[in-house]
């Protein structure tokens, strides 16, 4: 398989991956938000914390934008300037499909052209009323799931789909990395408050994990439970270490469990993640040790994508941590 093939297969299912968790994390937020009280709705610190997770808050900032709940929908949104907004990352799908579309059963190529099609048709802007907004968050949510079961059925488990696969986890690693940090930093700045344990209670609803968070523990959010959940658990699928794992397996389908002198690099890389993982004990760090890790895994899980990246000869675009 040629490495720009490689390259087109990869980004498709970052960008679609970055898309569903993106819109979910939208969609979490807005929901909130329409049910709040009309007097809680300036309070703005949560899309803060969702400008910061969606990785846009400096060049929000950089464009000197009103800071509303409008304004923050409308970057993370629509905006052409936002390489993050789900309408980049949709065209970026949409172009990657295009690009390798003899590869790819044509009904995957169909529901992300459908999707854009709909998005270019709609004209949808800073105009549109939030319950609009939140219909768009979910037709991503079908196009995303009817994307997943169209891999998941179709096609045949050679190198597009190991390709594609690597893509989607490593961009759900980073993702939950992101949270991790953001809302550790968020917690502390208002534990004072009591409000610590609603967000955590909010990072599992980011990776839409409370639900089997609840059944593993108990409804009560315990933080360093939380913690423990997203980075080390073995069966939830947007755990750190989970996507990690995948991404292991799938390497050894590629390199048929052989370790070359141009890989080693990435095995070597993720016998460092493994280690992390197997040493983690939450109990006996401090607050700053447990911060300390956050960052170093977030930092390993970029690293990997960029040694990825150079092993197989794809371009790799900055990360923002």
């Amino acid at each position: 398989m040629l490495s720009r093939v490689a390259e087109s297969l990869y980004w498709m299912a970052r960008n679609g991956e970055r898309t569903e968790n993106n819109a979910h994390i939208l969609g979490v937020q807005l929901i909130k938000t329409l049910e709040a009280p009309e007097k809680d709705r300036s309070t703005l610190y949560d899309w803060e914390t969702i400008l910061e997770i969606c990785s846009s808050k400096w060049e929000f900032e950089q464009e000197n934008r009103e800071f509303s709940v409008q304004s923050v929908m409308d970057y993370l949104a629509f905006s052409e300037s936002n390489p993050n907004s789900l309408s980049n990352a949709i065209a970026n799908v949409r172009e990657n499909a295009r690009m390798t579309q003899t590869i790819l059963p044509n009904d995957l190529w169909e529901v992300w052209n459908a999707l854009y099609l709909f998005l270019q048709s709609k004209h949808l802007s800073d105009d549109c009323t939030l319950q609009e907004i939140h219909g768009f968050l979910e037709k991503i949510h079908t196009t995303s799931m009817t994307a997943t079961g169209i891999i998941d059925s179709r096609m045949s488990r050679d190198l597009p789909y190991h390709f594609m696969r690597i893509g989607k986890w490593l961009e759900r690693a980073e993702k939950t990395a992101i949270i991790l940090k953001v809302i550790d930093n968020r917690s502390k700045q208002f534990q004072e408050r009591g409000l610590d344990e609603y967000y955590w209670r909010s990072a599992l609803q980011l990776v839409n994990g409370f639900e089997d968070y609840a059944k593993k523990f108990r409804p009560h959010v315990n933080p360093n439970l939380v913690l423990q959940f997203l980075l080390t658990d073995r069966s939830f699928p947007r755990s750190i270490r989970y996507c990690m794992e995948h991404v292991r397996k799938t390497i050894i389908e590629i390199e048929g469990d052989k370790v070359s002198h141009y890989s080693w690099r990435m095995y070597a890389a993720l016998d460092k993640m493994k280690a992390d993982f197997d040493t983690f004990n939450i109990e006996q760090m401090n607050f700053q040790e447990v911060e300390d890790f956050i960052q170093l895994t977030l930092e390993r899980c970029i690293d990997f994508s960029k040694i990825f990246s150079e092993t197989y000869y794809l371009i790799e675009t900055e990360s923002v941590i």
